[in-house]
Protein backbone atom coordinates (compact mmCIF):
# COMPACT_ATOMS: atom_id res chain seq x y z
CA UNK A 1 0.00 0.00 0.00
CA UNK A 2 1.72 2.95 -1.35
CA UNK A 3 0.54 5.54 1.41
CA UNK A 4 1.46 3.59 4.08
CA UNK A 5 5.41 2.99 2.58
CA UNK A 6 5.40 6.67 2.35
CA UNK A 7 4.75 6.91 6.04
CA UNK A 8 6.89 4.34 7.70
CA UNK A 9 9.58 6.05 5.31
CA UNK A 10 8.59 9.72 6.44
CA UNK A 11 8.86 7.97 10.14
CA UNK A 12 12.52 6.57 9.29
CA UNK A 13 13.50 9.78 7.88
CA UNK A 14 12.05 11.81 11.55
CA UNK A 15 14.01 8.70 13.70
CA UNK A 16 17.09 8.67 11.83
CA UNK A 17 17.61 11.49 9.51
CA UNK A 18 16.92 8.70 6.31
CA UNK A 19 13.89 8.35 4.07
CA UNK A 20 14.47 4.41 4.33
CA UNK A 21 12.39 2.08 2.10
CA UNK A 22 10.05 -0.18 4.52
CA UNK A 23 9.88 -2.83 2.20
CA UNK A 24 6.27 -3.64 3.21
CA UNK A 25 5.29 -7.00 2.57
CA UNK A 26 1.84 -9.02 3.27
CA UNK A 27 1.63 -10.89 6.46
CA UNK A 28 2.06 -14.56 6.58
CA UNK A 29 0.14 -15.53 9.74
CA UNK A 30 -3.07 -13.59 11.09
CA UNK A 31 -1.47 -12.74 14.37
CA UNK A 32 1.32 -10.29 12.47
CA UNK A 33 -1.53 -7.95 11.02
CA UNK A 34 -1.93 -7.39 7.50
CA UNK A 35 1.67 -6.00 7.32
CA UNK A 36 5.42 -6.31 8.01
CA UNK A 37 8.60 -4.57 7.86
CA UNK A 38 11.72 -5.48 8.85
CA UNK A 39 12.78 -1.66 8.37
CA UNK A 40 13.79 -2.07 11.79
CA UNK A 41 16.15 -4.55 11.88
CA UNK A 42 17.94 -2.65 8.91
CA UNK A 43 18.30 0.44 10.82
CA UNK A 44 19.52 -1.51 13.94
CA UNK A 45 22.12 -3.10 11.52
CA UNK A 46 23.09 0.03 10.14
CA UNK A 47 23.54 2.13 12.87
CA UNK A 48 24.14 -0.29 15.64
CA UNK A 49 21.28 -0.31 17.73
CA UNK A 50 19.07 -2.61 19.09
CA UNK A 51 16.43 -3.27 16.26
CA UNK A 52 13.64 -3.66 19.44
CA UNK A 53 14.84 0.35 19.94
CA UNK A 54 14.38 0.91 16.70
CA UNK A 55 10.99 -0.11 16.06
CA UNK A 56 10.24 1.78 18.98
CA UNK A 57 11.35 5.23 18.18
CA UNK A 58 10.07 4.12 14.57
CA UNK A 59 6.45 4.04 15.80
CA UNK A 60 6.70 7.05 18.06
CA UNK A 61 7.15 9.37 14.40
CA UNK A 62 4.48 6.67 12.99
CA UNK A 63 1.21 8.89 11.61
CA UNK A 64 -0.98 6.42 10.59
CA UNK A 65 -3.78 6.69 13.43
CA UNK A 66 -6.59 7.26 10.10
CA UNK A 67 -5.25 4.13 8.30
CA UNK A 68 -4.15 1.42 11.15
CA UNK A 69 -4.76 0.41 14.53
CA UNK A 70 -1.91 0.77 16.99
CA UNK A 71 1.22 -0.99 15.60
CA UNK A 72 3.10 -3.94 17.41
CA UNK A 73 6.31 -5.24 17.55
CA UNK A 74 7.25 -8.42 17.21
CA UNK A 75 10.36 -10.82 16.94
CA UNK A 76 13.64 -9.31 17.14
CA UNK A 77 12.06 -5.95 15.83
CA UNK A 78 9.76 -6.50 13.34
CA UNK A 79 6.97 -3.97 13.03
CA UNK A 80 3.66 -5.62 12.43
CA UNK A 81 0.53 -3.50 10.98
CA UNK A 82 -2.76 -3.93 10.77
CA UNK A 83 -5.49 -2.00 8.28
CA UNK A 84 -8.84 0.20 9.98
CA UNK A 85 -11.99 -2.03 8.03
CA UNK A 86 -12.36 1.00 6.79
CA UNK A 87 -9.39 1.38 5.11
CA UNK A 88 -8.91 -1.79 3.66
CA UNK A 89 -12.68 -1.29 2.17
CA UNK A 90 -11.40 2.01 0.56
CA UNK A 91 -8.40 0.33 -0.85
CA UNK A 92 -10.79 -2.23 -3.11
CA UNK A 93 -13.08 0.34 -3.99
CA UNK A 94 -10.34 2.64 -5.50
CA UNK A 95 -8.23 0.25 -7.00
CA UNK A 96 -4.80 1.63 -8.17
CA UNK A 97 -4.12 2.59 -11.34
CA UNK A 98 -1.58 3.40 -13.85
CA UNK A 99 -0.61 6.10 -16.19
CA UNK A 100 1.73 6.40 -19.20
CA UNK A 101 5.37 6.62 -17.82
CA UNK A 102 6.56 8.36 -21.82
CA UNK A 103 9.13 4.79 -22.07
CA UNK A 104 9.05 2.77 -24.83
CA UNK A 105 9.68 -1.24 -24.96
CA UNK A 106 10.40 -3.53 -27.64
CA UNK A 107 9.98 -6.84 -26.93
CA UNK A 108 11.36 -9.35 -29.51
CA UNK A 109 9.10 -12.70 -29.39
CA UNK A 110 8.33 -15.90 -30.29
CA UNK A 111 10.59 -16.10 -33.54
CA UNK A 112 9.44 -18.86 -35.96
CA UNK A 113 11.86 -19.97 -38.92
CA UNK A 114 10.28 -19.47 -42.66
CA UNK A 115 9.60 -22.96 -44.26
CA UNK A 116 9.42 -24.78 -40.91
CA UNK A 117 6.16 -25.27 -38.97
CA UNK A 118 5.99 -24.14 -35.46
CA UNK A 119 6.83 -26.54 -32.68
CA UNK A 120 6.40 -26.74 -29.16
CA UNK A 121 9.95 -25.02 -29.08
CA UNK A 122 7.88 -22.13 -30.04
CA UNK A 123 4.81 -21.66 -27.57
CA UNK A 124 7.00 -20.19 -24.92
CA UNK A 125 8.38 -17.64 -26.16
CA UNK A 126 5.00 -17.26 -28.09
CA UNK A 127 3.38 -17.02 -24.62
CA UNK A 128 5.85 -15.46 -22.44
CA UNK A 129 6.19 -12.86 -24.78
CA UNK A 130 2.66 -12.04 -24.80
CA UNK A 131 2.15 -11.40 -21.29
CA UNK A 132 4.87 -9.56 -20.60
CA UNK A 133 3.71 -6.99 -23.80
CA UNK A 134 0.32 -7.24 -22.05
CA UNK A 135 1.85 -6.70 -18.90
CA UNK A 136 3.73 -3.50 -19.94
CA UNK A 137 1.37 -1.92 -21.67
CA UNK A 138 -0.95 -2.02 -18.58
CA UNK A 139 1.62 -0.32 -16.49
CA UNK A 140 2.09 2.31 -18.80
CA UNK A 141 4.93 1.52 -21.35
CA UNK A 142 4.16 1.95 -25.49
CA UNK A 143 4.80 -1.52 -26.51
CA UNK A 144 6.33 -2.75 -29.69
CA UNK A 145 6.23 -6.14 -30.57
CA UNK A 146 8.85 -7.76 -32.67
CA UNK A 147 8.28 -11.37 -34.36
CA UNK A 148 11.71 -11.92 -35.41
CA UNK A 149 11.26 -14.39 -37.94
CA UNK A 150 13.86 -16.74 -39.30
CA UNK A 151 13.41 -15.56 -43.05
CA UNK A 152 17.39 -15.61 -43.77
CA UNK A 153 20.78 -17.58 -44.11
CA UNK A 154 21.77 -20.37 -45.33
CA UNK A 155 18.87 -22.93 -45.30
CA UNK A 156 17.52 -21.06 -47.93
CA UNK A 157 20.48 -21.25 -50.16
CA UNK A 158 20.42 -25.08 -49.63
CA UNK A 159 16.63 -25.22 -50.34
CA UNK A 160 16.42 -23.37 -53.72
CA UNK A 161 19.29 -24.99 -54.82
CA UNK A 162 18.29 -28.28 -53.94
CA UNK A 163 14.75 -26.86 -55.84
CA UNK A 164 17.20 -26.42 -58.96
CA UNK A 165 18.78 -29.51 -58.87
CA UNK A 166 15.33 -31.37 -58.87
CA UNK A 167 14.21 -29.34 -61.30
CA UNK A 168 11.46 -27.89 -59.36
CA UNK A 169 9.25 -24.77 -57.96
CA UNK A 170 8.81 -23.52 -54.85
CA UNK A 171 5.49 -22.29 -55.79
CA UNK A 172 4.37 -25.65 -56.39
CA UNK A 173 5.16 -26.45 -52.54
CA UNK A 174 2.75 -25.65 -49.33
CA UNK A 175 4.54 -25.45 -45.77
CA UNK A 176 4.50 -28.86 -45.45
CA UNK A 177 6.55 -29.64 -48.53
CA UNK A 178 8.51 -26.77 -47.77
CA UNK A 179 9.43 -28.41 -44.37
CA UNK A 180 10.71 -31.90 -46.36
CA UNK A 181 12.52 -29.76 -48.83
CA UNK A 182 14.31 -28.29 -46.18
CA UNK A 183 14.89 -32.16 -44.76
CA UNK A 184 16.36 -33.15 -48.49
CA UNK A 185 18.35 -30.13 -48.59
CA UNK A 186 19.99 -30.30 -45.23
CA UNK A 187 21.00 -34.11 -45.77
CA UNK A 188 22.46 -32.98 -48.96
CA UNK A 189 24.26 -30.04 -47.70
CA UNK A 190 25.86 -32.26 -44.80
CA UNK A 191 26.83 -35.28 -47.88
CA UNK A 192 27.96 -33.14 -50.41
CA UNK A 193 30.62 -30.38 -50.05
CA UNK A 194 30.38 -29.10 -53.65
CA UNK A 195 26.36 -28.85 -52.95
CA UNK A 196 27.55 -27.45 -49.77
CA UNK A 197 29.63 -24.72 -51.92
CA UNK A 198 26.67 -23.81 -54.41
CA UNK A 199 24.28 -23.59 -51.09
CA UNK A 200 26.47 -21.30 -50.09
CA UNK A 201 26.89 -18.75 -53.32
CA UNK A 202 23.31 -19.34 -53.48
CA UNK A 203 22.98 -17.53 -49.76
CA UNK A 204 25.12 -14.50 -50.65
CA UNK A 205 23.02 -14.33 -54.29
CA UNK A 206 19.62 -13.83 -51.98
CA UNK A 207 21.26 -11.57 -50.45
CA UNK A 208 22.50 -9.49 -53.29
CA UNK A 209 19.10 -9.65 -54.58
CA UNK A 210 19.31 -11.99 -57.65
CA UNK A 211 15.48 -12.35 -58.92
CA UNK A 212 14.91 -15.81 -59.67
CA UNK A 213 16.61 -16.45 -56.12
CA UNK A 214 14.30 -13.79 -54.67
CA UNK A 215 11.18 -15.07 -55.96
CA UNK A 216 11.65 -18.20 -54.59
CA UNK A 217 12.49 -17.21 -51.25
CA UNK A 218 9.37 -14.68 -51.37
CA UNK A 219 7.05 -17.66 -51.98
CA UNK A 220 8.56 -19.64 -48.99
CA UNK A 221 8.26 -16.86 -46.71
CA UNK A 222 4.36 -15.80 -48.12
CA UNK A 223 3.47 -20.00 -47.32
CA UNK A 224 5.36 -19.90 -44.06
CA UNK A 225 3.64 -16.57 -42.86
CA UNK A 226 -0.23 -17.40 -44.14
CA UNK A 227 0.68 -20.77 -41.24
CA UNK A 228 1.97 -18.44 -38.38
CA UNK A 229 -1.49 -16.38 -38.69
CA UNK A 230 -3.26 -19.49 -38.38
CA UNK A 231 -1.56 -20.90 -34.92
CA UNK A 232 -1.74 -17.21 -33.71
CA UNK A 233 -5.08 -17.21 -33.91
CA UNK A 234 -5.77 -20.76 -32.30
CA UNK A 235 -3.08 -19.39 -29.75
CA UNK A 236 -4.81 -16.48 -29.29
CA UNK A 237 -1.88 -14.29 -29.37
CA UNK A 238 -1.67 -10.56 -29.97
CA UNK A 239 1.07 -11.18 -32.64
CA UNK A 240 -0.37 -9.91 -35.95
CA UNK A 241 1.66 -9.77 -39.56
CA UNK A 242 2.58 -6.25 -39.03
CA UNK A 243 4.80 -6.88 -36.38
CA UNK A 244 7.16 -9.58 -38.34
CA UNK A 245 9.89 -7.20 -38.99
CA UNK A 246 12.40 -11.11 -39.74
CA UNK A 247 15.80 -11.05 -40.84
CA UNK A 248 16.14 -10.00 -44.06
CA UNK A 249 14.62 -6.71 -43.35
CA UNK A 250 17.99 -5.63 -42.07
CA UNK A 251 19.88 -6.88 -45.35
CA UNK A 252 20.46 -3.40 -46.44
CA UNK A 253 22.05 -2.16 -43.48
CA UNK A 254 24.40 -5.07 -42.74
CA UNK A 255 27.77 -3.51 -44.75
CA UNK A 256 26.88 -0.35 -42.80
CA UNK A 257 26.95 -2.34 -39.92
CA UNK A 258 30.47 -4.09 -40.97
CA UNK A 259 31.53 -0.46 -42.04
CA UNK A 260 30.75 1.59 -38.86
CA UNK A 261 32.29 -1.66 -36.47
CA UNK A 262 35.78 -2.11 -38.81
CA UNK A 263 36.06 2.07 -38.77
CA UNK A 264 35.94 1.93 -35.21
CA UNK A 265 38.57 -0.41 -35.09
CA UNK A 266 36.58 -3.40 -33.16
CA UNK A 267 36.72 -5.99 -36.57
CA UNK A 268 39.56 -8.22 -37.17
CA UNK A 269 39.80 -10.71 -40.21
CA UNK A 270 40.24 -14.10 -38.88
CA UNK A 271 40.46 -17.14 -41.79
CA UNK A 272 39.03 -14.69 -44.05
CA UNK A 273 36.09 -13.63 -41.77
CA UNK A 274 35.16 -10.20 -40.02
CA UNK A 275 34.86 -10.85 -36.44
CA UNK A 276 34.98 -9.17 -33.41
CA UNK A 277 36.67 -10.41 -29.92
CA UNK A 278 35.25 -8.90 -27.12
CA UNK A 279 37.20 -8.83 -23.72
CA UNK A 280 36.38 -11.73 -21.26
CA UNK A 281 34.57 -13.96 -23.81
CA UNK A 282 36.50 -17.16 -24.09
CA UNK A 283 35.44 -20.60 -24.76
CA UNK A 284 36.02 -23.67 -23.12
CA UNK A 285 39.85 -24.10 -24.01
CA UNK A 286 40.50 -20.43 -23.43
CA UNK A 287 40.79 -18.74 -26.86
CA UNK A 288 39.38 -15.95 -27.32
CA UNK A 289 35.58 -16.28 -28.83
CA UNK A 290 34.43 -14.31 -31.84
CA UNK A 291 30.84 -12.35 -32.87
CA UNK A 292 31.66 -13.18 -36.25
CA UNK A 293 29.62 -10.36 -38.37
CA UNK A 294 30.64 -11.15 -41.65
CA UNK A 295 31.41 -14.72 -43.42
CA UNK A 296 34.66 -15.56 -45.11
CA UNK A 297 32.30 -15.89 -48.26
CA UNK A 298 31.10 -12.55 -48.04
CA UNK A 299 27.44 -13.75 -46.53
CA UNK A 300 26.26 -12.22 -43.25
CA UNK A 301 25.24 -14.22 -40.53
CA UNK A 302 22.74 -14.27 -37.89
CA UNK A 303 24.97 -11.83 -35.68
CA UNK A 304 25.43 -8.66 -38.21
CA UNK A 305 21.59 -8.82 -38.14
CA UNK A 306 20.92 -9.25 -34.17
CA UNK A 307 23.73 -6.22 -34.61
CA UNK A 308 21.57 -4.29 -37.20
CA UNK A 309 18.03 -4.87 -34.74
CA UNK A 310 19.64 -3.38 -32.17
CA UNK A 311 20.94 -0.59 -34.09
CA UNK A 312 17.20 -0.07 -35.61
CA UNK A 313 15.45 -0.31 -32.45
CA UNK A 314 17.50 2.53 -30.52
CA UNK A 315 17.90 4.82 -33.67
CA UNK A 316 14.82 4.37 -35.44
CA UNK A 317 12.10 3.03 -32.87
CA UNK A 318 13.54 5.17 -29.86
CA UNK A 319 13.41 2.02 -27.62
CA UNK A 320 14.32 2.86 -23.84
CA UNK A 321 14.02 -0.74 -23.10
CA UNK A 322 14.97 -3.78 -25.10
CA UNK A 323 13.54 -7.27 -24.28
CA UNK A 324 14.62 -10.81 -25.87
CA UNK A 325 12.26 -13.43 -25.18
CA UNK A 326 14.29 -16.62 -26.45
CA UNK A 327 15.51 -19.63 -25.15
CA UNK A 328 18.30 -19.81 -22.32
CA UNK A 329 20.87 -21.46 -24.82
CA UNK A 330 20.87 -18.23 -26.60
CA UNK A 331 22.29 -16.78 -23.21
CA UNK A 332 25.83 -16.22 -24.49
CA UNK A 333 25.36 -14.87 -28.03
CA UNK A 334 22.93 -12.29 -26.40
CA UNK A 335 25.67 -11.63 -23.81
CA UNK A 336 28.26 -10.78 -26.56
CA UNK A 337 25.41 -8.60 -29.17
CA UNK A 338 24.43 -6.61 -26.10
CA UNK A 339 28.19 -6.18 -25.61
CA UNK A 340 29.57 -4.90 -29.13
CA UNK A 341 26.40 -3.10 -29.71
CA UNK A 342 27.48 -1.04 -26.17
CA UNK A 343 30.76 -1.12 -27.31
CA UNK A 344 29.56 0.56 -30.82
CA UNK A 345 27.64 3.13 -29.23
CA UNK A 346 24.56 1.91 -30.89
CA UNK A 347 23.27 0.91 -27.48
CA UNK A 348 23.77 3.76 -24.82
CA UNK A 349 23.77 2.69 -21.59
CA UNK A 350 20.70 4.09 -20.20
CA UNK A 351 18.59 1.55 -22.49
CA UNK A 352 18.71 -1.29 -20.91
CA UNK A 353 18.35 -4.76 -23.24
CA UNK A 354 17.28 -7.51 -21.02
CA UNK A 355 17.47 -11.66 -22.34
CA UNK A 356 14.30 -13.16 -20.81
CA UNK A 357 15.73 -16.62 -21.13
CA UNK A 358 13.28 -19.66 -20.32
CA UNK A 359 13.88 -23.52 -20.19
CA UNK A 360 13.10 -26.51 -22.42
CA UNK A 361 9.38 -28.10 -22.42
CA UNK A 362 9.86 -31.71 -21.71
CA UNK A 363 7.79 -34.93 -21.66
CA UNK A 364 6.69 -37.36 -19.30
CA UNK A 365 10.46 -39.15 -19.46
CA UNK A 366 11.81 -35.81 -18.65
CA UNK A 367 13.75 -35.56 -21.50
CA UNK A 368 12.76 -32.72 -24.18
CA UNK A 369 9.25 -33.23 -25.81
CA UNK A 370 9.27 -35.68 -28.38
CA UNK A 371 6.58 -37.28 -30.44
CA UNK A 372 6.70 -41.01 -30.40
CA UNK A 373 8.78 -41.86 -33.33
CA UNK A 374 11.41 -39.16 -31.68
CA UNK A 375 10.13 -36.30 -34.17
CA UNK A 376 9.49 -32.44 -32.62
CA UNK A 377 5.88 -31.80 -31.66
CA UNK A 378 3.82 -29.29 -33.67
CA UNK A 379 2.69 -26.61 -31.94
CA UNK A 380 -1.09 -26.69 -33.74
CA UNK A 381 -1.08 -30.53 -32.73
CA UNK A 382 -0.29 -29.53 -29.16
CA UNK A 383 -2.69 -27.11 -28.96
CA UNK A 384 -5.48 -29.46 -30.31
CA UNK A 385 -4.92 -32.16 -28.38
CA UNK A 386 -5.55 -29.85 -25.02
CA UNK A 387 -8.67 -28.44 -26.56
CA UNK A 388 -10.03 -31.97 -26.77
CA UNK A 389 -8.57 -32.39 -23.35
CA UNK A 390 -10.45 -29.72 -21.52
CA UNK A 391 -13.61 -31.25 -19.71
CA UNK A 392 -16.13 -28.64 -20.97
CA UNK A 393 -18.84 -28.45 -22.81
CA UNK A 394 -19.31 -25.84 -25.86
CA UNK A 395 -16.61 -25.04 -29.10
CA UNK A 396 -15.80 -21.40 -27.61
CA UNK A 397 -15.34 -22.72 -24.09
CA UNK A 398 -13.60 -25.98 -24.65
CA UNK A 399 -10.85 -24.07 -26.57
CA UNK A 400 -10.60 -21.01 -24.12
CA UNK A 401 -10.04 -23.96 -21.27
CA UNK A 402 -8.06 -25.99 -23.71
CA UNK A 403 -5.51 -22.98 -24.90
CA UNK A 404 -5.67 -21.50 -21.45
CA UNK A 405 -4.33 -24.57 -19.03
CA UNK A 406 -1.68 -24.95 -21.54
CA UNK A 407 -0.53 -21.14 -21.49
CA UNK A 408 -1.22 -21.03 -17.51
CA UNK A 409 1.23 -24.46 -17.17
CA UNK A 410 3.85 -22.33 -19.05
CA UNK A 411 3.60 -19.60 -17.15
CA UNK A 412 2.99 -20.10 -13.13
CA UNK A 413 6.37 -21.81 -13.09
CA UNK A 414 9.65 -20.00 -13.25
CA UNK A 415 10.70 -19.46 -16.66
CA UNK A 416 13.97 -20.19 -15.81
CA UNK A 417 12.72 -23.76 -14.89
CA UNK A 418 12.37 -26.81 -17.53
CA UNK A 419 8.34 -28.22 -16.80
CA UNK A 420 7.01 -31.23 -17.66
CA UNK A 421 3.97 -31.26 -20.24
CA UNK A 422 1.28 -32.98 -18.52
CA UNK A 423 -2.40 -32.29 -20.19
CA UNK A 424 -3.80 -34.12 -17.80
CA UNK A 425 -2.79 -31.89 -14.89
CA UNK A 426 -2.91 -29.05 -16.76
CA UNK A 427 -6.86 -29.38 -17.69
CA UNK A 428 -7.48 -30.47 -14.04
CA UNK A 429 -10.10 -28.14 -11.96
CA UNK A 430 -8.27 -28.24 -8.91
CA UNK A 431 -4.56 -27.13 -8.12
CA UNK A 432 -2.61 -24.03 -9.51
CA UNK A 433 -3.69 -24.35 -13.17
CA UNK A 434 -5.89 -22.23 -15.29
CA UNK A 435 -9.01 -24.22 -15.25
CA UNK A 436 -9.43 -23.15 -11.52
CA UNK A 437 -8.48 -19.76 -12.07
CA UNK A 438 -11.47 -19.43 -14.89
CA UNK A 439 -14.05 -21.66 -13.01
CA UNK A 440 -13.61 -19.16 -10.23
CA UNK A 441 -14.19 -16.10 -12.61
CA UNK A 442 -17.06 -18.21 -13.79
CA UNK A 443 -18.43 -19.28 -10.62
CA UNK A 444 -18.15 -15.36 -9.83
CA UNK A 445 -20.38 -14.42 -13.04
CA UNK A 446 -22.86 -17.41 -11.79
CA UNK A 447 -23.55 -16.08 -9.00
CA UNK A 448 -23.30 -11.62 -9.58
CA UNK A 449 -26.07 -13.01 -11.76
CA UNK A 450 -28.39 -13.71 -9.22
CA UNK A 451 -27.72 -10.66 -7.04
CA UNK A 452 -28.39 -7.08 -7.23
CA UNK A 453 -25.58 -4.52 -8.64
CA UNK A 454 -23.40 -3.31 -5.77
CA UNK A 455 -19.93 -1.95 -6.47
CA UNK A 456 -18.99 -0.90 -2.79
CA UNK A 457 -17.74 -2.34 -0.18
CA UNK A 458 -18.40 -0.89 3.24
CA UNK A 459 -18.01 -3.46 6.28
CA UNK A 460 -15.02 -6.09 6.51
CA UNK A 461 -16.11 -8.18 9.42
CA UNK A 462 -15.16 -11.51 8.70
CA UNK A 463 -11.07 -12.50 8.82
CA UNK A 464 -12.08 -14.07 5.71
CA UNK A 465 -13.70 -11.58 3.47
CA UNK A 466 -10.66 -9.36 5.04
CA UNK A 467 -8.15 -11.69 3.91
CA UNK A 468 -9.61 -11.81 0.40
CA UNK A 469 -9.85 -7.82 0.39
CA UNK A 470 -6.02 -7.55 1.02
CA UNK A 471 -5.32 -9.66 -1.32
CA UNK A 472 -7.63 -7.54 -4.06
CA UNK A 473 -5.99 -4.53 -3.17
CA UNK A 474 -2.11 -6.00 -4.40
CA UNK A 475 -2.92 -6.36 -7.50
CA UNK A 476 -1.31 -3.08 -9.23
CA UNK A 477 2.13 -4.05 -6.92
CA UNK A 478 1.51 -7.74 -8.19
CA UNK A 479 1.61 -6.72 -12.13
CA UNK A 480 4.07 -4.15 -11.60
CA UNK A 481 6.77 -7.03 -10.29
CA UNK A 482 6.10 -8.33 -13.21
CA UNK A 483 6.64 -5.16 -15.11
CA UNK A 484 10.26 -5.10 -13.14
CA UNK A 485 11.15 -8.82 -13.10
CA UNK A 486 10.00 -9.78 -16.52
CA UNK A 487 8.85 -12.83 -14.41
CA UNK A 488 5.04 -14.14 -15.36
CA UNK A 489 4.63 -16.54 -12.79
CA UNK A 490 4.59 -13.96 -9.82
CA UNK A 491 1.33 -12.89 -11.19
CA UNK A 492 0.28 -16.33 -11.77
CA UNK A 493 1.19 -17.09 -7.66
CA UNK A 494 -0.97 -13.69 -6.70
CA UNK A 495 -4.28 -14.90 -8.74
CA UNK A 496 -4.25 -18.37 -7.28
CA UNK A 497 -3.57 -16.95 -3.98
CA UNK A 498 -7.07 -15.00 -4.57
CA UNK A 499 -8.91 -17.79 -6.33
CA UNK A 500 -7.96 -19.68 -2.67
CA UNK A 501 -8.87 -16.61 -0.93
CA UNK A 502 -12.03 -16.40 -2.30
CA UNK A 503 -12.97 -20.42 -1.83
CA UNK A 504 -12.52 -19.92 2.07
CA UNK A 505 -14.73 -16.59 1.90
CA UNK A 506 -17.33 -18.90 -0.06
CA UNK A 507 -16.87 -21.78 2.96
CA UNK A 508 -17.47 -18.92 5.82
CA UNK A 509 -19.40 -15.66 4.44
CA UNK A 510 -23.35 -16.47 2.90
CA UNK A 511 -23.62 -13.62 0.32
CA UNK A 512 -26.50 -14.26 -1.24
CA UNK A 513 -27.85 -15.60 1.72
CA UNK A 514 -26.57 -12.40 3.45
CA UNK A 515 -28.92 -9.96 4.35
CA UNK A 516 -29.16 -5.81 4.54
CA UNK A 517 -25.71 -3.80 4.15
CA UNK A 518 -23.73 -6.69 4.49
CA UNK A 519 -24.87 -8.85 1.75
CA UNK A 520 -24.47 -5.76 -0.19
CA UNK A 521 -21.05 -5.09 0.84
CA UNK A 522 -20.17 -8.89 0.49
CA UNK A 523 -21.43 -8.37 -3.31
CA UNK A 524 -19.22 -5.64 -4.38
CA UNK A 525 -16.26 -7.95 -2.36
CA UNK A 526 -17.16 -10.58 -5.07
CA UNK A 527 -17.39 -7.81 -7.81
CA UNK A 528 -13.98 -6.42 -7.23
CA UNK A 529 -12.21 -10.58 -7.03
CA UNK A 530 -14.06 -10.66 -10.47
CA UNK A 531 -12.74 -7.74 -12.07
CA UNK A 532 -9.29 -8.70 -10.65
CA UNK A 533 -9.39 -12.36 -12.10
CA UNK A 534 -9.93 -11.11 -15.19
CA UNK A 535 -7.99 -8.63 -15.69
CA UNK A 536 -5.33 -10.93 -14.36
CA UNK A 537 -5.88 -13.79 -16.80
CA UNK A 538 -6.34 -11.50 -19.14
CA UNK A 539 -2.65 -10.02 -18.73
CA UNK A 540 -1.45 -13.71 -19.28
CA UNK A 541 -3.80 -14.32 -22.48
CA UNK A 542 -5.77 -16.51 -21.24
CA UNK A 543 -9.37 -15.86 -21.77
CA UNK A 544 -11.93 -16.15 -18.84
CA UNK A 545 -15.36 -17.63 -19.57
CA UNK A 546 -18.80 -17.09 -18.19
CA UNK A 547 -19.88 -20.18 -17.54
CA UNK A 548 -17.53 -23.59 -17.52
Amino acid sequence: MPVLASRLSAAAEAAFGTPYDPELRAATKPEFGHYQSNLALRIGNAQGLPPREVAARLIAELHIDDLCEQPSIAGPGFINLTLLPATLAKAVNEPETFASNGQRVVVDYSQPNVAKQMHVGHLRSTVIGDALCNVLQYVGYDVIRQNHVGDWGTQYGMMIEQLLEEGGTAESLDLEGLQHLYERSRKHFDADSNFADKARLRVVKLQSGDPETRASWQHMVDVSLDDFDKVYALLGSKLARADVVGESAYNDDLPQVVAELDGQGLLTESEGAMCAFLPGFLGRDGSPLPVIVRKSDGGFGYSATDLAAVRHRVSTLHADRIVYVVDHRQALHFDMIFTLARTAGWLPADVPAEHVSFGTVLGPNGKPFKTREGGTVKLVDLLESAIAKASVSGEATARAVGIGAVKYADLSSDRGNDYVFDLDRMVAMTGNTGPYLQYAHARLTRLLSKADASTEVTELKDPAEQRLALLLTGFAAAVAQVAETLQPHRLCTYLYDVASALSTFYEQCPVLGSEGATRASRIALCTATRNVLQDGLGLLGIEAPDAM
